[in-house]
């Protein structure tokens, strides 16, 4: 089968939709099709896979970079004119979105949607204009273009009633991405607790993000900075101290350390910075809990990926992440309130045997609902329910 995937975020940036598409494309591979990707053009970025097509773009960075896609190119309509396509998947609804959907007509093949965002939670990135404006006038938008696709698919079941909701008459099929094993192994995680002077004995917080407001980042600071306040912790008999470690980059990021450095925890708290996605298995290995405040995902791929390394987590109870996890199982699933989420934490901090339950739970749900593999088969075979 050859397939094309559009989307307006892609390589080099190391977001989730990115992430999904590279996933998914590898997996296909794999089994023996042709996927082309067709994505906003990367100033200095030079990509190794042949069949990557790049449309041009205005490179933009307010809050941070992201390329906007110019949906219009002569070069681009030469080579999709003469391309050998059964069935398109786009990742969004505009720019190249609305191109995926003119060539799905013009070849008559059929167009595969993923809602990949809650477009509501996502205002903040769109300056001058009223945030209930642009919710309203983006989600209308992407209802209108699910219900013109062939197949609609949501990372998760989680989400599917507010599509619903929101005006969604296509059956909506679930499919998240999943974990690729094959990068979490030889995980070494005593390197980065050396790189980042973390004692064996401290235990670590870990946090996996975009620091930007719809990812809930301030609330998980307030939350911690509570933890923190009450160190050293007593279990049992031993005085626990414990480090946050924060990998990512955002806006915000200036907040944070201000915030920190006025409560007195910036000696508690590690900015890693964003690390490559190669590295992250490191940063999970060296970790003891996983922590997580977004109310904005369709998914969480960053959760999942924990889960995986075998990862205790205290998350807010949301949207995406309430699909994944099975709340006092591998965690706690907890309202957005300060007090409910560091209780949670305080917990695991201080019962290792709850930590230890928690964590091989995670990695066995994990391996067995929600990797590449499996996903890669319930994609497939919505592909081939439309081309018979």
């Amino acid at each position: 089968m050859n397939i094309a995937i559009f989307t307006n975020n892609y390589l080099p940036n190391p977001y989730g939709v990115t992430v999904s598409v590279e996933t998914f494309r590898a997996e296909l591979e794999k089994r023996g099709h042709t996927v082309y990707i067709f994505a906003p053009k990367w100033k200095d970025y030079e990509d190794k896979n042949f069949k990557v097509f790049r449309y041009p773009s205005i490179d933009i960075e307010f809050k941070f970079r992201f390329p906007l896609p110019v949906p219009y190119s002569w070069k681009m309509r030469r080579i999709l004119k003469n391309l050998k396509i059964d069935i398109i998947h786009s990742q969004h609804p505009n720019l190249l979105g609305s191109v995926a959907m003119r060539w799905a007509k013009k070849k008559k093949i059929p167009l595969v949607f993923t809602w990949h965002t809650l477009y509501d939670r996502y205002t903040n990135f769109i300056p001058l204009v009223p945030k209930e404006w642009v919710a309203n006038y983006i989600i209308k938008k992407a209802v209108n273009y699910a219900n013109r696709a062939d197949a609609v698919i949501a990372p998760t079941a989680s989400i599917i009633p507010i599509l619903k909701k929101w005006g969604v008459k296509k059956e909506i099929i679930p499919i998240a991405t999943g974990i690729k094993a094959q990068e979490f192994i030889l995980a070494d995680g005593k390197a980065i607790r050396k790189k980042h002077k973390i004692a064996s004995e401290e235990l670590v917080l870990f946090l996996v993000s975009r620091l930007t407001e719809e990812k809930n980042i301030e609330f998980v600071f307030r939350a911690v900075k509570k933890i923190i306040a009450v160190r050293p912790l007593i279990s049992g008999r031993t005085a626990i101290r414990v480090k946050f470690l924060v990998a990512g980059d955002g806006y915000l990021l200036p907040k944070l350390k201000k915030y920190c450095e006025e409560n007195k925890i910036s000696a508690s708290v590690i900015f890693a910075g964003l690390v490559p996605h190669r590295e992250l298995k490191n940063y999970y290995a060296a970790s003891d809990i996983f922590v997580y405040g977004s109310k904005s995902e369709t998914q969480g791929i960053i959760p999942l990926e924990a889960m995986y390394m075998h990862l205790p987590i205290v998350a807010v109870d949301s949207t995406g992440v309430s699909s994944l996890m099975l709340n006092k199982a591998n965690g706690f699933l907890v309202r957005e309130k300060e007090k409910e989420f560091s209780d949670a934490v305080l917990k695991l901090i201080n019962d290792a045997e709850l930590r230890k339950r928690f964590g091989e739970a995670s990695g066995k749900i994990a391996r067995e609902n929600f990797t590449s593999e499996v996903s890669a088969d319930k994609l497939l075979k919505v592909y081939e329910s439309l081309n018979h």
